[in-house]
């Protein structure tokens, strides 16, 4: 579904920097991707849907957890690159909708991640 997108973030030079690392795919191992999943929607939730977003911009570490990798990778790292990459609005409210399709972009990129890391 998103093959299309990822495929244009992957030719982003500052994007395509973003890869997990062992640290990373060890967390993902060990946590299970149920509970990743929870993270990426509290931090979509928390982070990047409320309208007034006082550190837009800086609200998304580079590093420190697999969703915050992801969140680079994926330009869902602050309401200005969600709104160059995917054409939401950097104002207001982000919606249950576009908050899904945040949280499913995110989990599509760290499964690719998980992927490419098998044998």
């Amino acid at each position: 579904m998103y093959e299309s997108l990822l495929e244009k973030l992957r030719q982003s030079p500052f994007r395509s920097r973003f890869k997990l690392k062992e640290k990373d795919f060890d967390y993902i191992q060990k946590k299970g991707m149920d509970t990743i999943l929870q993270h990426a929607k509290d931090f979509i939730a928390q982070r990047i849907a409320p309208a007034d977003l006082p550190n837009d911009g800086k609200q998304t570490p580079m590093h420190g957890h697999p969703v915050f990798i992801a969140q680079h990778a994926t330009a869902c790292c602050c309401r200005k690159c969600i709104q160059k990459w995917h054409g939401f609005s950097s104002t207001g409210a982000l919606s249950p909708q576009q908050q899904a399709y945040l949280v499913h972009l995110i989990m599509t990129w760290i499964e690719q991640q998980m992927q490419q890391k098998k044998p």
